[in-house]
């Protein structure tokens, strides 16, 4: 298919060198494998869970992991 000039012309504007088409936003399903990665890690170089009691990052590990395995995921 060959691309009328009018067209390729409007492409060969340098006012539109930079212009990149927008990422997509991570979905929901997207977040929860991330934390779900995260919280995996966290346990693989703790040894252990994450604990309600810990500082502020294992307090958050602690939260994520409760909140995956009330969605069924298992950590």
């Amino acid at each position: 298919m060959e691309w009328p000039k009018e067209l390729l012309e409007i492409f060969d504007d340098p006012l539109l060198d930079g212009v990149r088409p927008k990422v997509a936003a991570p979905t929901a399903n997207d977040r929860m494998q991330q934390k779900l990665a995260e919280v995996n890690n966290w346990i693989a170089q703790n040894g252990r869970e994450p604990s309600p009691n810990g500082n502020l990052k294992e307090k958050m590990m602690y939260a994520a992991m409760k909140s995956l395995r009330e969605k069924g995921f298992e950590v």
